[in-house]
This record gives C-alpha cells, sequence and structure tokens, in this order.
C-alpha cells in the first residue's frame, strides 16, 4: 500500500500529465484502483491534481472513441494543450496506467507548466507557473486522429458515467472553470507575451 507521499515502497513516486479522460479524477481513480477496497476518502489524499498546460503538441480526437491523443508539433508556435498534472503515482499506479492506453500509447517524459488561473477555452486568460517534468501518453498512429479538438465538457457530461465506478463520484472537480481575471491582468499577460 502506498504512504501519503505517493511512496509504494521502492522509493519512486512519480507524476503525470493527462490530457484526456484521465483528467476526470473519477476515471484515474476507477483506472488505477478499480479493484482496491481502500476507503475512497483515503484514496482521495494520495494524490493533487493541478490544471497544467503542455507546449508544443496537439490534442486531437481519436476516430471513432470517446478519447483523445495527441501529437508533438514542435515547429508550432501556438500547439498547447490544457491538461492536470497529477502527483503522488507509485509504480503500481503507473503500471494501471500503462495498461489502461495500451499499445495505441507511448509514455514519455514531458515538461509541462502549471497553470495558477485558469483561463477561456482558447487559452486567453491562463497564467503559467512553474516547469515540472513529468509523463505524458503520446498517441503513436497519427492517422487514427481527426482534424478536430477533443471536447473535455462533452466527455464528462454525455460519455463519462460509462468509464468510472459509482463511488468515485467527485464534487467540484471541474478544474478548467474559467478563473476570475480581471481586464487588468488579461493587459498584463497580453504585454508580457509581445
Amino acid at each position: 500500500m502506498s504512504d501519503a507521499a505517493g511512496n509504494d515502497g521502492t522509493g519512486r513516486v512519480h507524476t503525470a500529465f493527462f490530457y484526456g479522460t484521465l483528467m476526470a479524477p473519477e476515471v484515474f481513480f476507477t483506472v488505477c484502483y478499480n479493484n482496491s477496497n481502500i476507503d475512497v476518502s483515503v484514496l482521495k489524499t494520495l494524490h493533487s491534481f493541478q490544471p497544467a498546460i503542455l507546449h508544443g503538441f496537439r490534442r486531437h480526437c481519436v476516430k471513432y472513441a470517446d478519447y483523445p491523443g495527441i501529437r508533438p508539433e514542435p515547429a508550432s508556435e501556438t500547439a498547447s494543450v490544457r491538461g492536470m498534472y497529477v502527483t503522488g503515482l507509485t509504480d503500481a499506479n503507473m503500471f494501471h496506467l500503462d495498461r489502461f492506453e495500451g499499445l495505441e500509447y507511448e509514455r514519455q517524459t514531458v515538461k509541462a507548466k502549471l497553470l495558477t488561473k485558469v483561463g477561456n477555452d482558447e487559452g486567453e486568460g491562463n497564467v503559467e507557473g512553474d516547469e515540472v517534468e513529468c509523463q505524458t501518453y503520446v498517441y503513436l498512429d497519427p492517422s487514427g486522429l481527426e482534424p478536430r479538438e477533443w471536447d473535455y465538457h462533452h466527455f464528462r457530461t454525455q460519455k463519462m458515467k460509462q468509464w468510472t465506478r459509482e463511488e468515485y463520484g467527485f464534487e467540484d472537480t471541474d478544474h478548467f472553470a474559467p478563473a476570475e481575471i480581471t481586464p487588468a491582468e488579461m493587459k498584463e499577460e497580453k504585454d508580457a507575451a509581445v
């Protein structure tokens, strides 16, 4: 069993950037603890979820699926993916996550930026904080992706119940609700980008 820091006895603790179904804590806990009889309130203390952004990648719908895939676009100055940075992952968690992602994905080490404020869907108003090294899953076959962006809100409201255990219900888990940002903060962000 893991301690509160996510240490599973080997001393290894992992972090990850999730950009699709696993951004929802309900799906994450179903994947990592599906057969666990540990109380849900205890499980919720083992991991932290924080909004983050990964630059140099673009998210797409996977054809005929409820989930997305990301592909690198290093030449693009605008390619970025908003997701969730999750801490406290054990080797056992990573094993379950690797199995869940399957052969369609490759786990890679990336550097994401934590978001101290979350802006709108276009990224306006995002305020970036510290850069963190973490694992993410990159989709291997570009021909399996649609050209359109995957819709997290649609997944949460229309599809997520098919992906989760009922007792993993979480209140207030919409980490991507736009934060209140003043016009002065918006101007500050635009000026800093120039």
